[in-house]
C-alpha cells in the first residue's frame, strides 16, 4: 500500500508545488484577485501582531512560500498530516480569492470559476484524508486508551492486595 499512498500525495502536492512556487516569485500577478481577501484579513493580522505584514503582495508571497513547502513534504512523507493541514489551510484564502464565482455576472465565466471553486473543495477534502491517514497505524486517542488500560494492568498486577476491577 505505501507505493500508492506514495503517488497519490506527490499527486496532490504537485498543483501546490507548482501554484505556489508562481505565487512566491511573482505575487504581484495574484494580488490584485486576493486583495479582497487579504484587505479583510488585514486588521486581524495586525491585531494579532503590529509588525506582521497585511499587504496583499507579502500575503501572496506567504501564501505561496506554504503551498511549495508543505506540498513537498507532503510529497516525500515527510510529517504529512500536518503538511496536509497546512496545505488545506493555504487553500481557504486562495479559493476565496481566485475563485468568487458568486461575484460574477456573465453565466459562462461563473460556470467556469464554480468549476474551480468546487475543484479547490475537492482538493481540500483530500488535504482532510490525507491529514487523517495514520498509515494503518493506531491513531492517538486508541494508543493513549490503550497505554491508559496497559497502566491500570500493571498496577493491579503489581499490587500486594487484589485490586477491584472497575
Amino acid at each position: 500500500m505505501r507505493p500508492v499512498r506514495t503517488a497519490a500525495r506527490s499527486m496532490l502536492a504537485a498543483l501546490f508545488v507548482i501554484q505556489g512556487w508562481s505565487a512566491f516569485r511573482e505575487p504581484q500577478k495574484l494580488a490584485d484577485r486576493a486583495r479582497p481577501v487579504t484587505d479583510r484579513l488585514g486588521p486581524g493580522i495586525k491585531a494579532l501582531h503590529p509588525a506582521l505584514p497585511s499587504d496583499a503582495e507579502t500575503l501572496v508571497r506567504i501564501n505561496g512560500a506554504a503551498q511549495v513547502a508543505g506540498g513537498l513534504l507532503l510529497a516525500t512523507g515527510r510529517v504529512p498530516r500536518p503538511a496536509a493541514l497546512l496545505l488545506a489551510g493555504s487553500l481557504v484564502p486562495t479559493t476565496l480569492a481566485g475563485h468568487p464565482f458568486w461575484a460574477i455576472e456573465d453565466p459562462q465565466q461563473r460556470a467556469m470559476q464554480r468549476v474551480q471553486f468546487l475543484k479547490n473543495v475537492s482538493l481540500f477534502g483530500g488535504l482532510l484524508i490525507a491529514a487523517l491517514d495514520t498509515e494503518g497505524r493506531p491513531g492517538l486517542r486508541w494508543r493513549a486508551g490503550h497505554a491508559a488500560k496497559q497502566a491500570r494492568r500493571r498496577l493491579r498486577d503489581s499490587s500486594p492486595t487484589p485490586l477491584r476491577r472497575r
